[in-house]
């Protein structure tokens, strides 16, 4: 592409959500990585992006919401973003549904879920190492059941070498991870006490290894079992 070109087609932004960006930071390190080594060019706006604002629409809060979009899209326009990379499975449904339901035709940035991103590479898994094992899927609830995102990351995990071992609540039967909504915040018990759920459900496959792309599915899964490895799915994607 040559360089006036690629000055007029936007700006790539690798948004990774507040949950990655402060609290499993290894997530957004390993992310950067692995968009660069897949030859993606993406910048990244560290402290000036505001959170997407879906905890504030999930309890209510409309016209904050709406003030939290309108700030976004401010500091998205002000550095050419035309599309927007995200790791981060809430993200990827509020940018992609919402924020042109209150943004209306205001808002023309094309939104991608990371998986969707690998997925479209080719050949996708090239620059990164094989892998052999038996693994089972968690779909995460805004990914899955909220935006159709199923293949894509089972996909990676098979192009990775790995086999997949469903639970037999997959894809949009799957079972909530127990952290989403708030509950991880308001209720932690019972959160735990469904993560433990989703766990056995895991460990009844027979896997080794539950695998999942969300950061907050993630961290639950993993905080709540100790014979069951759980990794996010950029582990999978190590550099060679």
């Amino acid at each position: 592409m040559r360089l006036l070109d690629k000055l007029f087609s936007g700006n790539t932004l690798y948004y990774p959500g507040c949950l990655t960006k402060f609290v499993a930071k290894d997530l957004k390190s390993r992310y950067e990585k692995i968009l660069r080594k897949a030859g993606i060019d993406f910048i990244i706006l560290s402290d000036l992006e505001a959170c997407c604002g879906s905890p504030v629409l999930n309890a209510g809060f409309e016209e904050e919401f709406k003030k939290l979009a309108e700030k976004n899209l401010r500091i998205f326009k002000d550095h050419g973003i035309s599309k927007i990379i995200t790791n981060c499975p809430a993200c990827y449904k509020v940018l992609s549904k919402d924020y042109p339901k209150f943004l209306g035709k205001r808002w023309d940035i094309k939104v991608e879920h990371i998986s969707q991103t690998i997925t479209n590479l080719k050949p996708q898994t090239s620059n990164f190492k094989l892998q052999k094992g038996v693994i089972t899927y968690h779909d995460p609830c805004h990914l899955g059941r909220q935006m159709g995102v199923y293949d894509e990351p089972r996909e990676i995990i098979k192009n990775a070498g790995y086999e997949i071992k469903e639970m037999k609540l997959n894809r949009d039967l799957s079972f909530c991870c127990g952290a989403g909504g708030g509950l991880k915040a308001n209720n932690p018990d019972l959160a735990n006490k469904i993560a433990k759920k989703r766990i056995a459900q895991a460990k009844e496959t027979k896997a080794k290894c539950l695998i999942t792309s969300c950061p907050l599915c993630y961290l639950n899964l993993k905080e709540n079992t100790k014979d069951l490895k759980v990794k996010e799915l950029s582990e999978i994607l190590e550099e060679t």
